[in-house]
């Protein structure tokens, strides 16, 4: 019977157990962001388009399994709801696919308004759980900053960083992610080696 942590202690030390124990994993998903992030910074314009297709395309499929599921429930609670709901994501998905550009602009006020709430919680988070990550909460700190400066730079260097801004803030938000899960996973592969050694 699986027992879900309930207080606060139970939680940070169930975080730390569970990045003490898979620390390999967040070091992989570390480096395969980081270089993805690399990736969509080298080419910003095409990482930009590359979103806001790729973003179509999920709110499409979203859209027509939402439909398909709520018309077979046509008696289920809300249905009116849930077709609703459907219909704009379909909706939603295939205006981006029709003009991925204008698509590609309003996906960049999204995103600046994303990385700078982002980047409060993250802050947040980071400052609230210091005694619980210690020699982590500090990367996730340094990566609050770092999105709260980017929504800064795009929203002062505007209407410019339209056409490239959204795959450059999606590469280096990668990037630094990235560096976060390796710093987080190194620092737990270094404490299990201290522990057992």
């Amino acid at each position: 019977m699986l027992q879900t942590p309930t207080a606060p202690g139970d939680l940070s030390s169930s975080i730390r157990r569970s990045i003490h124990d898979h620390w390999g994993l967040f070091l992989a998903e570390g480096v395969v962001l980081v270089v993805l992030g690399l990736a969509a910074i080298a080419l910003p314009p095409v990482a930009g388009l590359a979103t806001t297709v790729i973003l179509s395309w999920l709110l499409l499929v979203a859209g027509l399994v939402g439909l398909f599921s709520t018309l077979r429930a046509k008696e289920a609670p809300g249905f009116v709801w849930s077709l609703l709901s459907s219909v704009a994501a379909l909706a939603a998905g295939l205006v981006l696919l029709w003009n991925p550009l204008a698509g590609l602009v309003t996906l960049t006020f999204v995103l600046t308004a994303y990385f700078a709430v982002d980047g409060v919680l993250m802050i947040v988070l980071a400052l609230s759980h210091k005694s619980e990550l210690s020699g982590r909460w500090e990367w996730m700190l340094v990566n609050g900053i770092i999105d709260i400066v980017l929504a800064a730079i795009v929203i002062t260097g505007m209407p410019g960083t339209l056409v490239w801004v959204l795959g450059l803030l999606v590469g280096i938000d990668l990037l630094f992610g990235g560096a976060t899960l390796i710093a987080m996973a190194l620092q737990a592969r270094e404490e299990s080696r201290t522990a057992l050694g």
